[in-house]
């Protein structure tokens, strides 16, 4: 009987999997430029070394997210340029997170001319809570606003001016439930597009420095 799968667990083994991992020399990554097609190979070598181990329930097109039942997206980006793109639901994910938390392999890839292989020599791991994955300038703006005695006017006009991707009756209902339920400060930096860019040099900098962003590895 394979255990359960907790978020401590899958921290734990995400420490052990880059270890692991920036030491193995892949055939199929030799001369890969596609970040994408490496995200995909190390996402499924990831989940599969999970799947061997432990019970869970593993994402589908539907859920959107690769371990719903924990809440948890995987992302795979080069230190080059940290970044990945994400669904867009809807404006408040810039405010208050994406609404699931986020695992972030960030590798370093070589090539090994002589032996025809590549390695992903993984430079960090960093674990999101939901709560930090909302746009750093926006929460900070809202919070700060609100820390000088801001109103729903206030609010109003920064959503306004940071061109929040909202029509006026969505505009005024966010306001509202920021007045009521102000958000936490985010960590990630979320640029707007039809997908969300994701952007994470800040919660590499900051990670296991700040509450809710775990430096894993």
């Amino acid at each position: 009987m394979k255990s359960e799968l907790t978020i401590e667990i899958l921290k734990k083994e995400a420490s052990k999997f880059a270890e692991i991992e920036s030491e193995y020399d892949e055939p199929s990554l030799y001369g890969v430029t596609d970040g994408k097609a490496v995200g995909t190979y190390l996402e499924h070598k990831f989940t599969a070394y999970l799947a061997s181990n432990y019970q869970y329930a593993q994402g589908n097109s539907a859920s959107g997210i690769d371990i719903p039942g924990l809440g948890v997206d995987i992302k795979v980006t080069s230190i080059k340029q940290p970044q990945s793109s994400c669904p867009f639901k809807s404006a408040s994910q810039k405010v208050y997170g994406l609404g699931y938390n986020l695992l972030i392999f960030v590798y370093e890839k070589y090539d090994d001319h002589e032996n025809k292989t590549g390695r992903l020599n993984m430079q960090h791991t960093i674990f999101v809570d939901k709560e930090r994955t909302a746009d750093f300038q926006t929460t900070k703006g809202i919070i700060d606003i609100l820390e000088r005695d801001g109103n729903k006017d206030d609010i109003l006009a920064f959503i306004s001016e940071r061109n929040l991707p909202v029509d006026e009756i969505g505009a005024d209902q966010l306001a509202d439930r920021i007045i009521e339920n102000p958000p936490e400060q985010g960590f990630l930096t979320i640029s707007n597009a039809l997908q969300w860019r994701l952007q994470y040099s800040r919660v590499i900098q900051q990670a296991g420095e700040v509450s809710g962003v775990w430096r894993v590895r």
